[in-house]
């Protein structure tokens, strides 16, 4: 195998720019059968709140190499920012690098630093009376099928036992495990997308409404973003299934003078039809 070139860095946005949408692809049958819960979508939502930025979609997929593949060359035709956890081992149902190779139309090497890494990280294992750190063993030359990646990729460091993902094309490939997956978005977000964080001045407001139906208060929600453009409303009811009264959640999402403007129009706008701000005695 040869070595790849190192990916070259992404240029910083223009002042102004911007900011990218970005999406999660968790991918695993062990995730879609239910023997596994997935833990990074609220991981990611986290990560990406502390930084001012926000999640716009999430996919999850099979372990199928060509449902892979589909998906990414998809997902690389846009201009966003993606998370993609889980498939970057290698056993058999391991598939997403090749799946990315194949997306983009690229070859598979070894990557010399991520060689070094497993490298280092099997001289570990073997000082603890675990395997050994001859790399040319059968097992080690197994090890370092983690370090193929897509040709130009370059690498996301792993705190956790050293073996890296990888990122290309604005998108980060990681494992599916939670303890080296969330640092691992977490090093990517601060490393190779600091331009991002807080260029979004962004709040959520929402009240409960007690006695009004959606189909009354569904009018004033099209106003409203009439009115207020870049303002979202959202409706959201609750049939009381938990013991409480139904009600419906009503708010907005945006800019926050704007959004500030719209929630207050919205309170009258449903007092005036008839809702009631305080749940019935």
């Amino acid at each position: 195998m040869t070595s790849p070139q190192n990916a070259s860095p992404e240029p910083l946005p223009a002042v102004g720019s911007q900011t990218p949408r970005v999406r999660l692809i968790a991918i695993g049958d062990e995730i879609l059968s239910g023997r596994r819960q997935d833990k990074h979508f609220s991981t990611l939502i986290d990560l990406l709140q502390a930084r001012g930025m926000r999640l716009q979609a999430a996919e999850f997929i099979s372990d199928d190499e060509d449902d892979i593949t589909t998906c990414l060359q998809r997902s690389f035709a846009t201009g966003d920012i993606v998370f993609c956890c889980g498939g970057i081992g290698a056993t058999p149902d391991d598939r997403t690098r090749q799946a990315a190779a194949r997306a983009l139309g690229v070859g598979l090497a070894l990557h010399p630093e991520a060689a070094r890494l497993i490298g280092e990280r099997c001289a570990e294992m073997a000082a603890k009376g675990q395997g050994s750190a001859d790399m040319s063993t059968p097992e080690n030359q197994q090890r370092l099928q983690m370090g193929v990646f897509p040709v130009g990729a370059g690498i996301i460091p792993n705190s956790y036992n050293r073996i890296p993902g990888f990122y290309i094309r604005d998108h980060s490939f990681m494992p599916g495990f939670p303890v080296m997956a969330h640092p691992m978005m977490a090093w990517s977000l601060d490393t190779r997308y600091a331009q991002w964080h807080h260029r979004e001045s962004r709040v959520e407001h929402s009240f409960l409404v007690f006695g009004l139906p959606e189909s009354r208060i569904t009018p004033a929600l099209e106003f409203l973003e009439r009115r207020w453009p870049g303002i979202r409303a959202f409706s959201l009811p609750n049939v009381g299934d938990s013991g409480g009264h139904p009600h419906i959640e009503l708010g907005v999402k945006g800019e926050p003078d704007a959004a500030a403007q719209a929630l207050a129009w919205l309170r009258a706008e449903v007092q005036s039809l008839g809702g009631n701000l305080n749940p019935p005695a």
